[in-house]
């Protein structure tokens, strides 16, 4: 983390954290990852936490986000929205409030990342249901993010940003599956989006040991998610 600016007040310093969610491949079905960072200083000197830093006083919290997130993990996620406040007195040995944002991040633009020279040392990816004990409260951090990712994909077109650009209904599906942790049915899933104002058929096709899938795309004017009166950022 960067020095504490203007930005404490009466002792209580803040700090903006991020939960980046991205898919990795494992046998038997894609999992629901998210990067750590871990600690070089006390308190929990060692210990693995979520990336992030201290809100400076000359940008905004969404500025402040993405900064963090490149400064700590040289990632830029393809969707990110503020996820919710953790205040609480005891949860750092002096008092911080976090801004904890939630972000999404194609697998693709992770395996380039993680492939690069300048890739951080220490940031590892970890299955959101397979967690050490993290630093500071960032265990109840992340299953709260994970349960706000479960609820929301079933009424938005969230998870369009763990996908490319392009993508069979199949691999929808999957990406479905790792964030809900459950097996969907191929035919409902299928009928239900097929007529979907969301999804766009495109004339390309994936080809591979079964026969040729059709290539879909979301549609640019539905928005990634419902921001209600904030509307698109």
């Amino acid at each position: 983390m960067t020095s504490p600016s203007a930005t404490e007040s009466a002792g209580i310093r803040v700090a903006v954290s991020t939960v980046i969610f991205s898919l990795r491949s494992r046998p038997g079905a894609d999992a629901l990852m998210i990067p750590l960072v871990r600690r070089t200083r006390e308190p929990f000197e060692g210990a693995w936490a979520l990336p992030g830093g201290w809100l400076d006083e000359r940008e905004g919290l969404d500025d402040a986000a993405a900064r963090t997130l490149a400064e700590t993990t040289a990632l830029s996620p393809s969707y990110l929205e503020q996820l919710y406040a953790f205040g609480d007195v005891d949860r750092s040995p002096t008092r911080v409030v976090s801004v904890v944002y939630w972000a999404l991040l194609r697998s693709d633009l992770v395996d380039a990342q993680r492939a690069a020279e300048d890739a951080p040392e220490n940031v590892e990816w970890f299955d959101v249901d397979d967690l050490p004990a993290l630093a500071f409260d960032h265990n109840r951090i992340v299953d709260y993010a994970v349960w706000r990712l479960r609820n929301k994909v079933g009424y938005s077109r969230i998870a369009h940003g763990l996908l490319p650009d392009e993508f069979t209904l199949t691999e929808l599906r999957e990406v479905y599956e790792a964030v809900l942790g459950r097996r969907l049915d191929p035919s409902n899933f299928r009928r239900l989006l097929e007529g979907s104002e969301a999804l766009l058929p495109t004339e390309s096709f994936r080809t591979g040991k079964h026969r040729p899938a059709r290539l879909y795309r979301y549609n640019s004017e539905v928005e990634l998610a419902d921001r209600g009166p904030l509307g698109p950022a």
